[in-house]
């Protein structure tokens, strides 16, 4: 395997430690990989997973198995990008089985899904799995927290011919439950005991006129329009806290289990794309998304002492600095915060971040109309007559594609490309909700 031209379609210029670490285990040993969330776990399996993969060889040689669907296309977009030759599909519920069936006539080299989704398929028969070589757990106890361990176990029942597993975690597990079939597996640990990340500053936010809401408000004006995420610990407070900002206009998204899929993936993209700053969020978001540049996060609700670290581990990414704000009520004080933890002061005129340059479009086209970024960016600019620093990130799903657009531009957009076609297509335009 060529590590250098993977790297550069990644505009990665050296893996870190850890991948490094991954990457020069034994191609015939099992590996347990421990390392913090947004430490690079993806690419620390990937690598040694491509390693294995056989050219011109039919059927599924190596599987993932992952907790949640985000996680599960997030790692398909990872391979994807690495440009190998070998081909990936994404298997997950909340849409219909019947493409997924179809697909398999021609299996893919890799195969990527939620355990629910891929025993379904394994009980159908729609999937042979005899030619299945490798395989990978990835963020495995948090697969264990969802209740997969049946569906799990089922799956590795039904490959007999696994000749390497890899398991990758977030925390570090007393034992290896045996149906996972691990055997004198290599552990790489860069788990660190320190309750934060190394380049994290921790602030307490002291709520002390009992009005939680609005002390958040006033953290939020003072942070303006820094990339956030307010962690809530159930999905109610995420919506009640959601009608809160709304009422005072402040532009947001929310995430949790209760969403519908399409609401939950727009919700992401249009955060990753700069439409909106602000993410409200169960604890469903604090592990496994790859959500960068993230500056801030902030605890509505505490935690504990495990979580609070998995909340944390959305900023200060990768070399990145950043800041963990926890709102404190006068006798809270967790065991695992600093004895002295610096309080953060508040604004008392409160002045709303500005808006967004940015708001998202979606189009009624996309990957299985044969249509690519390319041309969906050829389209904005030569027919929407963007200027390039005008569009933003494009992200394609099967049957529509959603692209940051200048929001000054995006009503006008929508007006003057609404007879224009894409390939011969005709496409409809409209702001994403």
């Amino acid at each position: 395997m060529m590590l250098e031209p993977v790297l550069e379609k990644l505009n990665i210029t050296a893996l870190n430690p850890m991948q490094e670490a991954a990457l020069a285990t034994s191609e015939q040993q099992d590996m347990v990989l421990l390392a913090p969330t947004g430490s690079g776990k993806t690419l620390g399996f990937l690598l040694p997973v491509l390693k294995r993969l056989q050219p011109n060889t039919l059927g599924i040689q190596a599987l993932v198995l992952v907790p949640t669907r985000e996680l599960a296309l997030q790692i398909e977009q990872v391979f994807r990008q690495m440009g190998t030759g070998f081909s990936v599909k994404c298997f997950y519920g909340g849409h219909a089985t019947r493409s997924e069936r179809s697909s398999l006539t021609h299996p893919p080299t890799l195969l990527i899904g939620t355990p629910g989704r891929i025993a379904f398929h394994l009980r159908e028969k729609n999937i042979t799995s005899s030619t299945v070589h490798t395989l990978v757990l990835d963020e495995f106890d948090k697969s264990l927290e969802y209740g997969f361990e049946v569906d799990m176990q089922f799956i590795i029942s039904q490959l007999p011919n696994i000749t390497r597993r890899l398991l990758t975690s977030a925390t570090a597990m007393a034992q290896i439950p045996r149906f996972t079939g691990m055997q004198n597996a290599q552990t790489i640990n860069f788990l660190q005991d320190t309750p934060s990340a190394p380049d994290l500053e921790v602030k307490a936010v002291l709520v002390t006129d009992s009005d939680k809401p609005g002390t958040l408000l006033r953290l939020l004006c003072k942070i303006s329009n820094k990339p956030t995420i307010v962690f809530c610990n159930q999905r109610d407070a995420v919506e009640e806290l959601s009608q809160f900002l709304t009422q005072k206009q402040l532009a947001h998204g929310i995430f949790h289990g209760g969403l519908e899929q399409p609401d939950r993936e727009r919700a992401l993209l249009k955060f990753r794309n700069g439409t909106y700053h602000l993410l409200l969020s169960t604890d469903l978001a604090a592990r496994g998304l790859d959500i960068p540049e993230i500056e801030n996060v902030i605890h509505y609700e505490l935690t504990n002492a495990e979580t609070y670290l998995h909340r944390n581990g959305r900023t200060a990414r990768m070399q990145a600095k950043g800041v963990a704000y926890l709102l404190l009520q006068p006798h809270e004080k967790p065991s695992y915060l600093p004895a002295n933890l610096p309080a953060e002061s508040l604004p008392v005129k409160l002045v709303l971040p500005p808006p967004s340059p940015w708001e998202t479009l979606y189009l009624n086209a996309g990957k299985k109309d044969k249509i690519s970024k390319g041309d969906v960016a050829g389209f904005l600019l030569q027919k929407g007559y963007l200027q390039k620093d005008e569009l933003g990130l494009i992200y394609l799903q099967d049957y529509v594609t959603f692209a940051a657009v200048s929001r000054k531009k995006a009503a006008d957009l929508i007006i003057k490309l609404q007879n224009e076609k894409i390939k011969n297509k005709k496409v409809k335009l409209g702001i994403a909700k």
